[in-house]
């Protein structure tokens, strides 16, 4: 599903953001990647998302190489940064509303949507409310509701999980098992926290400095 051999990212002369990263990712598999900061996860989750080229080394998603690979088209990918991306100054049924016109949705089922979504994700007491005006945690209750009206084949969750509370971990992990952690779809996860990557993912990889210290499957 995932291949990266040999790839290479710096971004000075003399800084390395990934150095010689190589592993795979089979379809279906929930990979963590761990390490503290500036170790290379984010670097790695933009790379895979189509942000950032490498500077050296094949990638592969679906036997696709990042160079002609769709994203439109050829691959269904998702990605819940750290740093959640909406309409600020709109309100959390704008930004909704949003991304099902965009995606062409019949316009019968649009408020059929939005209204499921406010149960499924709790969102009953900020649906009207500007999303400048949200916390982290509810950005990212929103973030995976956006997501929730898609099928995705692979899902990228990028360092989304230090500062919030237990509880609201626990939270976010129910929601990624019921929309997100299936058969046939791809998660990689980024985290300094081992613990939680053990118990979620089944393959970890570790990173250091820009390095792949080792993998455990």
């Amino acid at each position: 599903m995932i291949s990266l051999a040999g790839v290479y990212k710096r971004y000075t002369r003399e800084y390395y953001a990934l150095s010689n990263i190589t592993f795979e990712v089979g379809r279906g598999e929930i990979v963590a990647l761990v390490g503290p900061k500036d170790s290379g996860k984010t670097c790695i989750m933009r790379i895979l998302a189509g942000i950032e080229k490498p500077d050296k080394g094949e990638v592969y998603i679906k036997n696709f190489s990042l160079d002609k690979i769709d994203y439109s088209l050829d691959v269904a990918i998702c990605y819940l940064p750290y740093k959640t991306i909406f309409f600020e100054k709109k309100t959390v049924y704008d930004n909704l509303k949003y991304v099902l016109e965009i995606r062409k949705t019949d316009k019968s089922l649009i408020e059929e949507k939005i209204n499921q979504a406010v149960i499924d994700f709790r969102l009953e007491s900020i649906i009207n409310t500007k999303v400048e005006k949200l916390s982290n945690f509810e950005r990212y209750l929103v973030s995976i509701a956006r997501l929730s009206f898609r099928k995705l084949e692979i899902v990228l969750i990028d360092n989304i999980f230090e500062e919030l509370t237990n509880a609201q971990n626990k939270e976010l992990f129910r929601l990624f098992k019921k929309y997100f952690f299936k058969p046939n779809t791809t998660v990689l996860l980024a985290t300094s926290d081992e613990g939680l990557a053990r118990s979620i993912a089944n393959h970890i990889i570790f990173l250091k400095y820009g390095a792949i210290e080792k993998e455990e499957e």
